[in-house]
């Protein structure tokens, strides 16, 4: 077997693999057109020229759909940042080059969507929306250091099947068809990204197995969805997993396990010591986020028993 123990030397290596995953990619990715996608008819102007300005009993959609549809505006915001990270991780010239730039043409696309849809049908308060979107670009790169090239190709891989069921379980929440068919869309995008990157992923696995190992044990136990030096963030976020947008059972069941077992993480014979070291730790904290997940469903659970009971009325005591 072939050790790659550069970087450079793993990205030749996995050339081969990243222009047929980069072919099956264009294979299978549809051309669509954001303009489909929003509702323009239902559009007038703001008090700048001549109309009204937003007030909040314009906005139709439930509060935790405009929360998880201006989180992931936000996210797709990165853009500028994740671009530079994972051109410096991937360099430039080659497939990798054109990977990069097809992905992320693919993702300004996302932020362009959603970022209509809001304005369009008045969804939440555009001052408001613009002054975090100008934000986020101003305060730096998300992640100052890039990550090394197969902790960055783990890391990756989680994060775009995350925002895939993100999407998907946003579009169910806004309860409105156009928004579900724009999230559905987009969801479809995240997945194709996702496939390539967890293809690359378990090909160098072959080629590095201890390191990537290393890797993977290190993107799951550090993993964050986009984010959390937002202000907000951390209240939002959990209402997001309370309403079931995304929650840890959900990222232990649709995302970590799924993966883990497409790389084949808990059946490899191929590891030594180092290797063998971090998928222990890996087994380990996947046992104890599995305790997490079932404390949250619980407490989530008890709360909607709750909710249930108030909504019904006090109970009818009998003599």
């Amino acid at each position: 077997m072939t050790v790659a123990v550069t970087d450079r030397d793993l990205l030749h290596e996995l050339e081969p693999v990243a222009e047929r995953c980069l072919a099956d990619h264009l294979r299978k990715s549809r051309a669509w057109h954001p303009h489909d996608y929003v509702p323009w008819g239902q559009g007038r102007n703001f008090a700048a020229l001549g109309g009204s300005d937003w007030e909040p009993g314009q906005s139709a959609l439930p509060e935790v759909a405009r929360i998880a549809l201006v989180t992931t505006l936000l996210a797709e915001d990165d853009l500028p940042s994740c671009h530079r990270v994972i051109t410096d991780t991937f360099g430039a010239g080659g497939v990798w080059e054109t990977w990069v730039g097809c992905w992320t043409a693919e993702e300004n696309r996302h932020a362009l969507v959603i970022r209509d849809y809001l304005l369009v049908t008045r969804a939440v308060d555009p001052v408001a929306l613009e002054r975090a979107r100008m934000t986020r670009p101003t305060s730096g790169v998300s992640d100052p250091e890039a990550p090394r090239l197969l902790r960055g190709l783990a890391c990756v891989t989680l994060q775009e099947l995350a925002t895939r069921i993100s999407h998907r379980n946003t579009g169910i929440a806004c309860g409105e068809p156009i928004a579900d068919r724009m999230l559905s869309r987009i969801a479809t995008d995240e997945n194709l990204h996702m496939i390539f990157y967890r293809n690359i992923s378990r090909a160098a696995f072959e080629l590095a197995p201890d390191a990537m190992m290393r890797a993977i044990t290190e993107a799951v136990t550090g993993f964050r969805m986009p984010g959390p030096v937002r202000p907000g963030f951390r209240r939002h976020a959990l209402l997001l997993a309370t309403h079931g947008i995304y929650d840890p059972s959900q990222h232990l069941e649709s995302v970590l396990r799924p993966v883990l077992r497409n790389w084949h993480v808990f059946d490899r014979t191929d590891l030594t010591g180092p290797g063998e070291r971090a998928r222990d730790e890996l087994a380990a904290y996947l046992a104890a986020l599995e305790k997490t997940a079932d404390r949250f469903r619980d407490r989530r659970e008890r709360a909607r028993a709750r909710e249930t009971a108030f909504a019904d009325g006090p109970a009818v005591v009998r003599r």
